[in-house]
C-alpha cells in the first residue's frame, strides 16, 4: 500500500471530485473509453447506446468500445456508428452461457457482421467458473481450462482471434486462468490481449507484474474505485510500481443510477491526477494503449491540459 499518501486523504479527494461540476476542467478529447455498458439490455442501464454514444462524441471522446455479458455489440456499434458521427465505435462478444459459452462460431459471427466492428472477445464474465464459484450462487458456469490445458474451443477461438487480429479480453477469469492463458493464446498468434478489469479478479501485485511481462495491457475500471474510493489508492501503487505503459483506464459505467461514460472517465482522470499520476501516464492509459489495442493510429498530440 502507498506509504505517502493516507487512505483519509484518497477520501477526500474523491468526495470533492465526485460533487457535481468538479470534473468539467479535464480535457477528454482523444480519450478512449473501452468498457462501456448500455441498453438494451437485461440489466438495468442509464441509457441505451444511441445516446451514451453522443455524449461520449459531445464530451470529446475518440471511440468507445460497447460491451453487453448476453449478446454481441458488433452489429449494435454498426448501427450507432451509423447515427453519431465523429466517434469511433466497436463492439464485441462475451463467450457466456447467452451465447453458447467457448462457442467459435459465435466469435466468426460477430467478426462476420457488416460493419466490421466486432472487435473484442471478452472470456466468460458473470458465467467464469472463478466469477460463479467465488459468489457462491452454485450456478451453471463456464470452464475456460480442464485439467490444466485449455477447453478444445477455446484454442479454436484463440485461432480465430489471431487470423482477424482481435482483441482477447480475459473476462471474469481468475489471475491463475489468465496466467496460464496468456502465453497458449499468444503462441496461436494473438496479438493484443487485455486483463479486464484485473483488480476484480483479485489479481496480486506479483501476478500482474507477471501479466506485465507478458505484454498483455490491464484494465483500471472507475465503477471499482467510484463504489469503494480506498481501492484509488491501489490503483496509482500499481501505475507507479509496474509503469502506466501495462494498463489502460476505463469507466465500465452504464448502470441505472450511476452517470454517463464521459463523466466517469472524467472523475477518473482528475482523481488520479490529484493523486500523483502525471499527464504523460494519463496520456498512455487514457489515449495511447487503447489506441494501440483497437488498432487506431497513436494520438500525434500529448495532451498537458
Amino acid at each position: 500500500m502507498n506509504k505517502v499518501f493516507p487512505t483519509f486523504i484518497y477520501f477526500i479527494i474523491l468526495f470533492i471530485w465526485l460533487a457535481p461540476g468538479q470534473a468539467q476542467d479535464v480535457n477528454l478529447t482523444g480519450v478512449i473509453d473501452m468498457h462501456v455498458h448500455a441498453g438494451p439490455d437485461s440489466r438495468p442501464r442509464a441509457m441505451n447506446d444511441l445516446e451514451a454514444a453522443r455524449r461520449a462524441r459531445d464530451a470529446g471522446l475518440r471511440a468507445i468500445v460497447l460491451k453487453n455479458h448476453f449478446t454481441m455489440t458488433a452489429d449494435r456499434a454498426a448501427l450507432a456508428l451509423e447515427q453519431v458521427e465523429g466517434l469511433e465505435i466497436f463492439g464485441g462478444i462475451a463467450l457466456n452461457r447467452a451465447v453458447g459459452g467457448i462457442n467459435p462460431e459465435a466469435v466468426r459471427q460477430s467478426v462476420a457482421f457488416d460493419g466490421g466492428r466486432g472487435k473484442v472477445v471478452w472470456l466468460p464474465t458473470f458465467d467464469a467458473e472463478f466469477y460463479v464459484k467465488r459468489a457462491g450462487t452454485g450456478a451453471t458456469y463456464v470452464s475456460v481450462m480442464k485439467n490444466g490445458n485449455p477447453v478444445a474451443e477455446l484454442v479454436e477461438v484463440f485461432q480465430i482471434i489471431a487470423e482477424n487480429n482481435l482483441i482477447l479480453a480475459m473476462g471474469h477469469s481468475a489471475p491463475e486462468e489468465s496466467l496460464e492463458l496468456i502465453p497458449i493464446a499468444q503462441k496461436q498468434g494473438v496479438r493484443q490481449i487485455l486483463v479486464t478489469h484485473v483488480f476484480g479478479q483479485d489479481a496480486t501485485d506479483l501476478q500482474m507484474q507477471q501479466m506485465a511481462d507478458t505484454g498483455a495491457m490491464m484494465e483500471l475500471d472507475w465503477l471499482a474505485a467510484y463504489t469503494n474510493p480506498e481501492l484509488l489508492k491501489d490503483y496509482v501503487e500499481v501505475i507507479q510500481s509496474i509503469g502506466a505503459e501495462h494498463f489502460i483506464i476505463s469507466s465500465d459505467f452504464g448502470q441505472a443510477g450511476n452517470p454517463d461514460h464521459a463523466t466517469g472517465m472524467r472523475q477518473f482522470i482528475k482523481a488520479l491526477i490529484e493523486a500523483g499520476i502525471n499527464q504523460t501516464q494519463i496520456q498512455m492509459m487514457a489515449r495511447n494503449n487503447p489506441a494501440t489495442l483497437l488498432g487506431l493510429d497513436q494520438p500525434t498530440v500529448l495532451r498537458t491540459d
